[in-house]
Order: C-alpha cells, then structure tokens, then sequence
C-alpha cells in the first residue's frame, strides 16, 4: 500500500466478487498521484469498467475521466440494467468459453459471433471495435481493454444462468428459430430436396418441413432435441414478457 493522498471507494454489492475479499467489507482506501483517471483506479482495485455504472465523488456525478484529487470520497455503482449499449442492431461477440451461451443467442436469432478458437484478447478487442460488437466474456483482462465497442462480463458459469443475466442486461430484440446456431448466418425454408443430402433415410422419410441456412448451407428440422430447444426459447420469451 501506498503512503502517498489516498481516497476512499465504496463499491456497489454487485461489484464485490471483482474486489480482493480483503477489501470487500466497507470502503476500500486507493492510493492517489493526481494524474491517473478515476476509471485507471477503479480497475487497478479489480472491477472492470464495462460493469461500472453511475460514478459519485463526494455525492456529485462525475466521468471516468476524472482526476481524484486527495480525501475525495467515491461512490462506484453497477451499470444500469436494462444496459443501453451505441448503435444499433444490437450484436455480440463472445470469446471461447462461451460456446453454449452462444448457441443459445443464436437460437433466439441474437446477432451472435463467436471464436472457437482462443484468437487472443488483443484481436478480439479489435474485433467488437471492427464489428460494433458487444464483448461478452468471463475474463477480467480482456475486458479492460481500451479498444473495446462496449463488453459485459458473464457472472455464471452455467449457460441457463448466463443467457437469462445477459438477456436482462442488455435486452436485444428476439427473433427465434430465424438464425444458424453454428455459424448465425439467417436461415430460410428450403424443400426435403434441397437438403436431401444431409438427411438420413430415417430423418428423410419422418420429416417434411426444413430450413437451411443462407451463409453455410446447414439443414434444419423439429429432430430429436426440439422440445429441449423449444423450452430454451419460451423460457426466454416469458422473461421479455413478464418485463412488459
């Protein structure tokens, strides 16, 4: 610790889990220099600034941009919910970990791109600010970075846990069965013909009705797991109902 001007940081409940247990019961006193912002000492304390709401300095609102000056008192809350993120369509980008989470969105027809392979957080950084994309991860690093779009970190490690937080969070719009679960590209009724070739001889003479998708060419039928899929999505639509 240092011995230099100090400030004092309550942190919201919510925030808790990101602050070291040691500091976690009251206010948590920060080492000052007079140069670095507000936001630089939140995140060196642990709490990313994506899960940073309203920011108070002796009761008065002030931006992350702001130079604590010695015994200011700062008051950090949780982001808003719901969370309302630039631009629009809503669209998000989830890194390696999270490749249920992102099927799941996708299956709502949430815009959802996904890495299944580890990229590295510098070009998935690049990537939300390329593609305007909500990063969505379970790493604290990676969603300190500057040139992030917008990020939110995935509180549960469970998917139904993870997909109801994130749907409460940032409430995109709800399209389901419109997306392809393994690329997201958007799907469309195609005949038995049309995918003929990847059905087989049980599946072509028990199903008539098929979507395909446009980008990969996937086919798509009520198969085995429907009624699983179907819980997922209704699940999701009486949360945005019960919301209404």
């Amino acid at each position: 610790m240092s011995n230099g001007p100090e400030i004092h940081v309550e942190f919201a409940p919510e925030l808790h889990l990101f602050v070291p247990q040691a500091r976690r019961a009251g206010t948590v006193r920060a080492a000052t220099d007079g140069v670095s912002t507000l936001g630089h000492v939140i995140e060196s304390l642990g709490v990313p600034l994506t899960e940073v709401g309203t920011l108070l300095v002796d009761g008065r609102e002030v931006p992350a941009s702001h130079v604590p000056a010695a015994g200011e008192s700062v008051t950090v809350r949780a982001v808003t919910r719901p969370q309302r993120v630039p631009g629009a369509p809503l669209r998000f980008l989830l890194d390696v970990h999270l490749g249920t989470l992102a099927r799941r969105l996708r299956l709502l027809g949430v815009d959802t791109s996904y890495e299944s392979t580890d990229i590295g957080d510098p070009a998935l950084a690049a990537r939300s600010a390329a593609e305007k994309r909500v990063m969505l991860s379970r790493d604290r690093g990676l969603l300190r970075r500057r040139e992030l779009w917008a990020g939110g970190f995935v509180y549960s490690t469970r998917p139904e846990e993870q997909l109801r937080d994130v749907l409460d969070r940032f409430q995109p719009e709800l399209r389901p069965w419109t997306r392809c679960t393994a690329c997201n590209g958007l799907l469309r009724q195609a005949t038995k013909e049309e995918v003929a070739d990847q059905l087989e001889q049980g599946t072509h003479r028990t199903y008539d009705v098929f979507a395909q998708c446009r980008a990969c060419g996937r086919a798509y039928w009520k198969g085995a797991h429907h009624e699983q899929l179907v819980a997922i999505v209704e699940r999701a639509l009486a949360g945005y109902a019960q919301r209404g």
